[in-house]
């Protein structure tokens, strides 16, 4: 089935604009033009749209993409490329979402810190010792708004 660059930017959340700039960038090279030359989106290019938004998510560079597409039109000779690049991709991901974790694990760690000096009415008790009860102590700077 094919769609026009509405349809098609409704089934991918996508704007028109983004959908012709990736067609600009030869990440869609097998696009179909009707008749007055309109893009014409098949199932094939929407299923590739979404991996091009999953890796451009992982901060993967248009280049790069327009090589694993590339790569994705040579068919089975390019497996293991291909597979290189999302193993790639994950080890990305997967520090992207430590440091996000360890900014939550801060994040926390404040909120408990003005969740317990508010109950308290001062950060005083954050001071020296003062968190007792095995809590977190207050680190360098915490004390910073």
């Amino acid at each position: 089935m094919l769609h026009t660059i509405k349809e098609a930017a409704e089934l991918t959340g996508l704007t028109p604009v983004t959908l012709r700039y990736y067609d600009r960038e030869g990440l869609l090279p097998f696009m179909r033009r009707s008749e007055a030359g309109y893009r014409m989106f098949s199932d094939d290019d929407l299923a590739m749209l979404r991996v091009i938004e999953c890796l451009k998510k992982t901060g993967m560079p248009i280049k790069d993409i327009r090589q694993f597409c590339e790569c994705a039109q040579a068919g089975d000779s390019s497996l293991r490329e291909r597979h290189e690049m999302f193993v790639e991709r994950k080890h990305v991901v997967e520090a992207q979402m430590a440091e996000l974790q360890e900014t939550l694990d801060f994040i926390n760690h404040k909120c408990w810190y003005y969740e317990t000096a508010l109950e308290a009415g001062t950060e005083k008790i954050h001071l020296e010792g003062g968190t007792g009860g095995g809590e977190l102590p207050c680190e360098p700077g915490c004390l910073l708004p």
